[in-house]
């Protein structure tokens, strides 16, 4: 029996080997030199080339294969083969080294890591799960990168706002809407993911070369293809498309982007029942062609629509204490319709005039037209909650304590034309650079904000905060009904900007000791003028510089500082003031900035890892307050305050699991404004505490199954008051924010995995997957609904939650 069963195997595995065959070799480079470590690999099988760089491969046979050969230093090589059964085919091809593309990339990244710029992998932005999935998604798993508030792609940089970040792609910078309070009607970001090539990242001390901002730059280059590919994703969310190609001889490059969003399944979710049609949709195309050469001409373009209609109908919000729990119910009538239309237009021509010099210019357009037009009635009812676990009400509203309503109604429309053309040149020679550039832009806007608030409790019509006295019952109250808030205002302003930079770089040595250094000089004058305003006419410079030094130490360091003066010239919302009114005198906000840097790079259970270390002041001056309700800023309008903000951001990324890349991100800030004197408070953004997280991972049995783990929590932030009152009386901070996004998803084919046979062979990646947002339930809150209680005229602040825990089903193909 026991021979039968050994026979029977021995003839199971002679089959098995028949249907195989043999590739041999020895490869070597243009100096007939073998190669060692050389991966070898067709499909599911591989090998390495020994130190004399021979290699066997066994692979499927009678089937046409490729043969793929890889290195770090050499070009990939690649061969189609179809060989019978049973035999050995000897194949020796000559690999071509790629030194002078290692160099260039090496020199790269070291520029990066001198400048403190981070650079992120825009393919984990479609990957990571997130509400708003995109490349701020990542950002906000950074050290200093902050906010509290999933439906938003706004976020504040290191005790910054929103206004505060400049973003960039392909060198010409883009905008956020104007008039966009809640993050749920932001829609899509204007940077497509899927387009990408490069995404840089600087939290502070950036070049001269780089605009008038405080905080951040967001440096996005989108890729000009070679080839035709085409990419589809599709969720509960939304779709995405993209495909890219060239045409006439491969001197023009096609890149067109598609998305489309719908938010319905994260607003209906919320404790507000609606009827919520949230739909946003926009078109990218990035077309680049080469004339010679030395020329090149390259066309963005970009169409965007954001519908946002909204008709709430109830809200039931339980919050308060154990012993003292406390409901509000809401009924709603009204409605609210917005919509944001935007058209960008850019045109960049660059020519080489040589190998060391090269020139730039740059047109561009950008049109927006937004509307925002709301009526909304409420009337609440805010209650006491039975807390008694043997009442047959127990959790029901056993006592009213404030009944009221209220009317909000807005007519919003703004039209803003913004226009620029920019000349910019790069000289680079030995190791020296010089980049200079003067731009000139014109902004167009004309906006008009109606907007009142009446509130009502029991009868009574709540004044505003500061209304005329009132004496009654021993004087007759004779003064008009007014309404809470109302803010009516019509504004055409021009705004006329010159601005142009210098700055030189070198890389050198000190000994042994690599260095670079860089310094430059900003100059900006802007001129606002308009209907019924007076005109203003101011300038400003900047200096600003940084050094690096990457030490000859057997451990891999490198040290840095990087500072100078950042100036950010009012943009027209911060020339606009609490009443609506443009006040064309605002100076601009100044800060003195520096800070230092360490990265170490070492090796941790055989495998690499990075810690990067930032320490970081801000000394701020002619600071224009504000203050942020959801995602909307209000700003007072002049310069009347100081502020400072100071901390260390701490970020550690590896592999953590051997072939993914991981991070985990600590930040610490302290950030406070003093107003006319009246001493320092705490900013809006003072985000005392941070902790992020982006894991990766698989199943080492089924490595095909991967998880994504996005993790984030930070401290809760000044914030919750009525938009409308002093800073100074309410300091009390929102809870704190802490959130959890899983994804999990099956790859059946990816670049890493590719099938060459099947149905899977028409696919560069295909993979299926489901994402849990909030994943804990977590109830974070983003701002408070003021209630007044009639009897004993105190106000409640009833917490008004973010998303609770959502499900999500998400496909992507390549071709």
């Amino acid at each position: 029996m026991k021979n039968y069963i050994l026979s029977a195997l021995l003839l199971f595995t002679t089959l098995l080997t028949a249907q195989n065959a043999i590739i041999k070799g020895v490869l070597k480079n243009e100096f007939k030199e073998p190669i060692e470590g050389v991966a070898v690999t067709s499909s599911k099988y591989g090998t390495v080339t020994n130190n004399k760089g021979e290699y066997t491969l066994t692979v499927a046979a009678d089937i046409e294969i490729t043969v793929i050969f890889t290195h770090v230093s050499y070009k990939t090589f690649q061969k189609k083969v179809k060989i019978p059964k049973n035999k050995t085919f000897r194949f020796s091809p000559t690999l071509t080294s790629k030194v002078e593309e290692m160099n260039e990339v090496v020199i790269e990244n070291s520029k990066r890591e001198a400048q403190g710029i981070i650079n992120v992998d825009p393919l984990k932005a479609t990957k990571i799960p997130g509400a708003k999935e995109g490349v701020e998604n990542i950002l906000l798993t950074l050290a200093g990168v902050n906010n509290n508030n999933e439906l938003s792609t706004q976020y504040n940089v290191r005790g910054g706002n929103f206004d505060e970040n400049l973003v960039y792609i392909n060198g010409i910078e883009v905008y956020r809407p104007f008039l966009v309070r809640t993050g749920q009607q932001e829609g899509l970001s204007f940077v497509n993911e899927n387009l990408a090539q490069n995404v840089n990242f600087s939290a502070g001390g950036f070049q001269a070369k780089y605009g008038d901002k405080l905080s951040s730059v967001l440096d996005i280059t989108y890729r000009t293809p070679d080839e035709f590919a085409a990419n589809i994703s599709a969720s509960l969310l939304g779709a995405s498309a993209t495909v890219e190609g060239t045409l006439f001889d491969k001197k023009l490059s096609v890149l067109l982007g598609a998305r489309y969003r719908n938010n319905s399944l994260l607003i209906n979710s919320k404790d507000i029942e609606t009827n919520a049609e949230p739909n946003f949709t926009d078109v990218q195309l990035f077309l680049s062609y080469l004339i010679n050469e030395k020329f090149k001409i390259d066309f963005l373009g970009v169409y965007s629509l954001n519908n946002y209609n909204y008709t709430p109908k109830s809200r039931s919000t339980k919050f308060g204490t154990i012993s003292d729990p406390l409901e509000l119910i809401v009924f709603y009538e009204g409605q609210e319709k917005d919509a944001f239309q935007t058209l960008f237009g850019a045109v960049n021509g660059t020519y080489s005039v040589n190998k060391h010099l090269k020139l730039g210019l740059t047109t561009s357009v950008y049109h927006t037209v937004e509307q925002e037009h709301y009526d909304i009635f409420a009337t609440y009812n805010l209650g006491e909650v039975n807390a008694d676990f043997g009442s047959d009400n127990f959790g029901e509203v056993a006592f009213s304590e404030g009944i009221g309503s209220q009317l909000n109604h807005g007519r919003n429309d703004l039209d803003a034309l913004i226009s620029a053309v920019e000349f910019k040149g790069t000289y680079k020679k030995n190791n020296h650079q010089i980049d200079f550039g003067i731009k000139y832009k014109n902004e167009d806007i004309r906006d008009r904000i109606k907007e009142w608030e009446v509130i009502d409790s029991v009868g009574f019509s709540v004044r505003p905060p500061h209304h005329s006295s009132n004496n009654q019952p021993y004087e007759p109250y004779t003064s008009p009904i007014e309404p809470y808030q109302n803010v009516q205002a019509q504004n055409n302003v021009k705004i006329d900007r010159l601005v142009w930079f210098a700055q030189y770089s070198k890389n050198a040595f000190i000994n042994n000791h690599k260095i670079w250094y860089n310094v430059g000089l900003r100059s900006h004058n802007w001129n606002v003028n308009g209907e019924d305003i007076t005109t203003a006419n101011q300038i400003t410079y900047s200096l600003r510089g940084q050094f690096a030094i990457k030490p000859d130490w057997e451990k891999d360091m490198l040290f840095r500082i990087s500072g100078g003066m950042y100036h950010q010239p009012p943009f027209y919302k911060e020339l606009r003031n609490f009443e609506g009114n443009v006040v064309p005198t605002v100076d601009a906000q100044k800060s003195l900035q520096v800070v230092l840097g360490n990265d170490y790079s070492f090796n941790l259970w055989s495998r690499p890892f990075k810690l990067v270390t930032e320490l970081y002041y801000k000394s701020l001056s002619d600071v224009n307050i504000y203050t942020v309700d959801n995602v909307r800023i209000r700003y007072i309008a002049n310069n009347n305050a100081t502020a400072y903000a100071t901390g260390l951001d701490l970020r550690l990324n590896g592999e953590f699991v051997p072939g993914t890349e991981s991070w985990i991100s600590i930040g610490f800030l302290k950030t406070e404004e003093n107003y006319n004197n009246q001493g320092y408070i705490a900013r809006p953004t003072d985000q005392r505490f941070k902790f992020g997280m982006l894991f990766q991972d698989y199943m080492p049995n089924i490595p095909n199954v991967r998880m994504y783990l996005n993790l984030v929590y930070n401290t809760g932030v000044p914030g919750g008051a009525p938009s409308y009152t002093n800073p100074y009386d309410y300091q009390n901070r929102l809870n704190d924010y802490k959130r959890a996004d899983i994804g999990v998803s099956y790859v059946f084919t990816d670049a890493k995995n590719q099938k060459n046979s099947g149905w899977l062979k028409n696919f560069k990646e295909l993979s299926i997957g489901a994402e849990i947002y909030n994943l804990f339930d977590v109830q974070n809150s983003i701002t408070n609904t003021w209630v007044r209680d009639a009897y004993s005229k105190q106000y409640y602040a009833i917490p008004n939650y973010m998303t609770p825990r959502v499900f999500n089903v998400k496909m992507q193909m390549k071709f």
